[in-house]
């Protein structure tokens, strides 16, 4: 089954399946099986045909995919583009939403580890 360009594999529960679809969460895939009358553990290869259209138009009623992607790219271009503080911290890869830096922040900052040097020199006398 493919919705929205993704395929959805055969072998896993469509409200695990489903999340795989960017844009729909598993609350979001909860909602869509349960609005169809499919059962959570209902696999993708036991789907018929009427139900597969069903949860087709209702994922594509939402905003998921390429068309999700775009929006948020023209959200963070716009911030970019007016120097909000916002946008120059997507600019510089830091955390944009308040996070800690000196500790946490090490997969926006790349993996960074400075060590902390002691400050004590040996004294040699000459």
């Amino acid at each position: 089954m493919r919705i929205a360009g993704v395929t959805i594999p055969d072998d896993k529960q469509l409200a695990y399946s489903l999340p795989l679809i960017y844009g729909i969460g598993p609350a979001r895939a909860r909602l869509i099986l349960t609005t169809v009358g499919v059962p959570f553990n209902k696999k993708g290869s036991e789907v018929t045909s009427d139900e597969e259209q069903k949860i087709r138009s209702l994922a594509e009623g939402y905003t998921i995919e390429g068309e999700l992607r775009r929006e948020v790219a023209q959200n963070i271009k716009r911030l970019k583009d007016i120097r909000s503080d916002r946008g120059d911290r997507h600019a510089r890869g830091l955390p944009v939403r308040g996070q800690r830096t000196k500790t946490n922040s090490r997969t926006r900052r790349g993996n960074v580890r400075k060590t902390m040097t002691s400050g004590r020199r040996t004294l040699e006398k000459t």
